[in-house]
This record gives structure tokens, C-alpha cells and sequence, in this order.
């Protein structure tokens, strides 16, 4: 794995500060305009900061409805306006960045050679506009490196469509200059492609043709083409495929070391234990992104029917029973009670519930996916980390946008692009086949199946909350009882014994009397969770940044 552009970090922030307008002086004990922007070299430097930029992993599921910590000001809605937001402040000095490279390229006497750096910089543009956008909604757009006298910082809002508009062009745009994956040098792997500009294009553009589609928007359709063409685009070129490296276990270890530059990352947020490492496994392991009965309920049965239809599904009252004959999915996402995996401080695998009690009972799941198996950097989190990377765009997203954009904008979807779809992923763990026959001999309804898919196989990645705000079922999905196991009339609700003692917190009292009639715990009451529809889809403006520019308008409700 290289991460040459982590050792450029310093060089660049010092290059891309800036200097203040009208100056002639040349610092003598830092870098300047005067100096730099002279070689290739010194422009992919440039760009090298930007990938700073780049979200890493995430407890994002825990604002919504598939994942829980502890109650959190998104899910129970009492969040309020702040003086300041770092997302936002964060944006907008990245998107100053790529203003800079843009322009010194245009300026430079060899702007050919410097091609690909003006496709990352507008790429990295559209990704952090997106970033803003998608929380706060219409932002005011600036293309060029400003400073504090410039009369375009108090420029006001864009409209919604020329916001996105704006993004998708940067990313039509910023494609056309980058180069494909099978062309990069070894050293320049995890640089920005064409399928990264295409493939954040699609999901931009799905993102906004649903949330037009559920508000009535006669524009939905034209950014639901965009969103199939932009995917077609990326499964059409060739350059990427499903990891299946190992076998029917590939889908849970492409999220850890095995997954690292496989053929289905399309972008990363590299990592390196010796260069900048990441913690995430020690916060799943310590229980900050605990699945929720919801998220179990979602995974099919074995024969492709919901746990409500299946005679296949062996319910609730075993430790174990729940996980059986069901979508190989839940059993690489979700630890099975006895199973051996790595937890924190053990670098030997040990035996999850109900033999070793979870660190964190809460839900009474926990989370198998982004463990590492790496013995060294488990047993040392603090100290060493981990460095597998976190998958930003993949693949199997590609194939998800594109059938879900090609059901909502013709209201249906025929078998043939199923197969080139949804199908491929299953066939990754051997689940059965979704075609339209098959929804309609069992009832079922495709976009519900389409819409479970995606949040099967990207569950846990962040993506749930955003889902339910362009689908507008936020309101519907978020103010409900946050569940976990069934533990009254089962052997949860039995000692534990572990050196002597019990172990298992659910045989208190405390537990018992946290259940819903069936016996499932209640970690969070729908009476302490709340989304505001009028509100809450969208983040509110900085107050800050609103009394610096009068031509900010807040978002509606705040």
C-alpha cells in the first residue's frame, strides 16, 4: 500500500494557506506563491492535502435507526443552532484550495501536463460542496480564491438545483481529466479516477432524483438518468468488480486488512499503522456502533423472505436462533452469540455471548464487521492502530444506485438489470436471486426489497440517516422504540458465570423491566427520539456565519 501523499501533508498546508493579497514581500522561512507553483511536482503536492479532505470510518448509523451507542441530540432532536460548525468551516477551506490549483493551473505555461491535478481539485471541489449540501442544503458557491475584502464572500445562497447542478458538473468535468484506475503508477494508487468522479456523480445524482421524487419534483427524472448513466458509466468500464477474494467470507473481510486496494474500491481513506493509522475496530469493539433489532429484522431468510413470511426463521428464543438459515450477510455484520472474535485488549480471539459478555450491553448485538483480525494492533489500539482503509466509494454501491435509480424512474425494473445488479451481490454470498416473479408470487413489494438490499449490504457504513431524509421516511422511521435481543423467557435472561461470578447484566431487575411486551430490551424509548418534518431535514447555518454574511438565509424551522 502507498501513502505518499500523507508525507506531503505539512508541505502543502503551508503552500495552500495562502498570502494576503497585495504583499510583494517573499518570506524567507516559508513557502509562497512567488516560489512554488513552478513543476508538476509542486502542483501534485498541491492536490496531495486535499485528500485530507476525505471522510473517514463512522458511527454516522447511530443518528438513525440501525445502530445505537447512547442517545445522541440528532435521533432525539434536541440539537440547536451553534455558532459555528466545523463541516461547514472545514468545506469551504478546501474548496478554497481547490479554487487555488484551479486557478494556478489555468495560469501555468504547461497546463496539459497538469491535467490530472485540475480533475482532482474539481473533484475534490464537487465532494466537499457535496458534503455541505447534503446537510444544509443550498450553499453559496465560490469558484475562485477570495480574500476578506472580496465582495463574493457575501454572496447568498444558490437555489437547491444550481447547489447540485454546480456538483455534478465539477464531476462531468473533473472525469474527463482523470485518468483510470488500470492506468495509475504503483505509487499513485488511491489517487482520484474516472470512477471515483462517476461514482460520486451517481450517488449525488440519486440522492437528489429520490428527494425530489418524494417531494414532487418535476426534476427528479432528469437526475435519476444522470444517476443511471453516471453508474452505467463505472459498470461498463471495466476497471471494477466485486471483491471475492475470499470466498463466501469475502463481503465481511473486504472491510478489514484483505479488502485494502481490492478490485471493488473504487475510493479510499487510506491508512498506514506507520503513517496515520485508525481506531475504528477498538470503537466497534467497545461497543459505540451497537446493531439494532431493527437492522436483525431486515436480513431475508434463506429462501429470500422477510423473517414475517419465512418458515425458514427459527425466532427469538434461543441465544443463537435468530442468526440461522438467514442472508450470509447478518452473520458477517453481526457477531454470533459463541462465536470467536478479536475485542479489545484480547489479541487472542475469544467467545462472544453468552460465554464473555460484550463490553457494552446495550442492544445485546454486537458488531462483527470492521474487526480486524490482526493480533498486534488489536491488543495495542492506542499505540499502534490498525491500517486498513475505510471504503468511501465501492463497487457494490455503483450496483445499488443503479438499480435503485432505474426502479424510481420507471417505476419498475426488469429481471436483466436486477441480474446485472442487486444479483451480483447476492450471488457474493450465495443468496437466492431477487426477480419480479418472485415479488409477486410472495407479495412482496420491489421497492421495499430494493430499498432492504441497500441497507443490507451497506449497513453499518453510514449511509442509513441520509437514506431516510431523501426517501422523506425520517419522520417515520427515526421516532420509533430503538430494540435489542428478546431476553424475558430465554436463556439471556440466565447467569452467566465467568470466574465465579455473573456476568450477564440482563439477569437484573433493571434489565427485565426495559422490555416491550414480547420481551425485547428497549435501549431508547420513541418517548425521548424525535424528527421534526419540518426541521430536521436539513442541518442549520452557523449563526456565526449568518451574522457575517446578512445575505444568508437559515434554513426553515431554526
Amino acid at each position: 500500500m502507498n501513502h505518499t501523499y500523507f508525507k506531503a501533508f505539512v508541505f502543502s498546508l503551508l503552500v495552500l494557506t495562502g498570502c494576503n493579497k497585495g504583499l510583494d514581500l517573499v518570506p524567507k522561512d516559508a513557502i509562497s506563491d512567488a516560489t512554488f507553483w513552478k513543476t508538476t511536482a509542486d502542483f501534485k503536492l498541491a492536490a496531495n492535502n486535499l485528500y485530507f479532505s476525505l471522510e473517514g470510518f463512522n458511527t454516522w448509523d447511530t443518528y438513525a435507526d440501525l445502530a445505537y451507542d447512547v442517545p445522541n441530540s440528532v435521533s432525539n432532536g434536541t440539537y440547536q443552532t451553534t455558532e459555528s460548525d466545523s463541516r461547514w468551516t472545514n468545506a469551504y477551506i478546501y474548496i478554497r484550495r481547490c479554487n487555488k490549483i484551479i486557478a494556478k493551473t489555468e495560469e501555468s505555461s504547461a497546463p496539459s501536463e497538469l491535467t490530472q491535478f485540475i480533475g482532482e481539485a474539481k473533484f475534490f471541489r464537487a465532494y466537499n460542496y457535496w458534503m455541505l449540501y447534503k446537510l444544509f442544503g443550498e450553499v453559496p458557491i465560490i469558484t475562485s480564491e477570495l480574500d476578506i475584502d472580496d465582495e463574493e464572500l457575501y454572496s447568498a445562497r444558490a437555489t437547491r438545483k444550481e447547489t447540485v447542478d454546480f456538483i455534478l458538473k465539477d464531476l462531468e468535468e473533473a472525469a474527463t481529466s482523470l485518468p483510470e484506475r488500470s492506468t495509475l503508477a504503483s505509487g499513485d494508487v488511491g489517487r482520484i479516477t474516472k470512477g471515483a468522479a462517476n461514482t460520486l456523480r451517481a450517488r449525488v445524482a440519486l440522492f437528489e432524483g429520490t428527494w425530489g421524487k418524494s417531494r414532487g419534483d418535476a426534476n427528479a427524472n432528469g437526475y435519476l438518468d444522470i444517476a443511471i448513466n453516471a453508474a452505467t458509466t463505472v459498470m461498463n468500464s471495466g476497471q471494477y468488480s466485486l471483491y471475492t477474494g475470499k470466498g463466501a467470507q469475502s463481503y465481511r473481510y473486504f472491510f478489514i486488512d484483505e479488502g485494502d486496494d481490492a478490485s471493488e474500491a473504487i475510493l479510499d481513506r487510506r491508512y498506514q499503522v506507520t503513517i496515520s493509522s485508525q481506531t475504528f475496530p477498538s470503537t466497534v469493539g467497545e461497543g459505540h456502533l451497537l446493531p439494532t433489532k431493527k437492522l436483525a429484522d431486515m436480513y431475508l431468510c434463506a429462501d429470500g423472505l422477510p423473517v414475517t413470511q419465512s418458515p425458514l426463521f427459527q425466532g427469538y428464543n434461543q441465544t443463537g436462533s435468530e442468526f440461522i438459515d438467514r442472508d450470509p450477510r447478518m452473520t458477517m455484520t453481526f457477531v454470533v452469540p459463541g462465536t470467536d472474535a478479536m475485542q479489545l485488549w484480547y489479541p487472542e480471539p475469544v467467545a462472544s455471548w453468552p460465554f464473555y459478555p460484550q463490553r457494552n450491553a446495550n442492544t445485546g448485538y454486537t458488531t462483527f464487521k470492521f474487526l480486524s483480525e490482526d493480533p498486534a494492533s488489536n491488543a495495542s489500539p492506542f499505540t499502534l492502530g490498525y491500517g486498513y482503509d475505510c471504503h468511501i466509494l465501492r463497487y457494490g454501491e455503483v450496483l445499488l444506485i443503479y438499480a435503485e435509480a432505474s426502479f424510481e424512474k420507471n417505476g419498475a425494473i426488469s429481471d436483466e438489470e436486477l441480474n446485472k445488479s442487486i444479483n451480483l451481490i447476492r450471488q457474493r454470498v450465495g443468496m437466492i436471486e431477487l426477480t419480479n416473479g418472485f415479488v409477486s408470487a410472495n407479495g412482496l413489494d420491489m421497492r421495499e426489497e430494493i430499498r432492504r438490499e441497500r441497507t443490507i449490504e451497506l449497513a453499518l457504513e453510514g449511509f442509513r440517516y441520509d437514506d431516510l431524509r431523501r426517501w422523506k421516511t425520517a419522520e417515520y422511521e427515526i421516532p420509533t422504540d430503538v430494540k435489542g435481543i428478546k431476553i424475558v423467557g430465554t436463556p439471556w435472561a440466565n447467569p452467566i458465570v465467568v470466574e465465579g461470578q455473573d456476568r450477564n447484566p440482563y439477569t437484573d431487575a433493571s434489565w427485565q423491566n426495559r422490555t416491550d411486551a414480547n420481551g425485547f430490551i428497549i435501549v431508547e424509548s420513541a418517548s425521548g427520539r424525535s424528527f421534526n418534518a419540518e426541521k430536521h431535514y436539513l442541518m442549520p447555518l452557523p449563526t456565526k456565519e449568518i451574522m457575517i454574511n446578512p445575505a444568508l438565509k437559515q434554513n426553515p424551522g431554526w
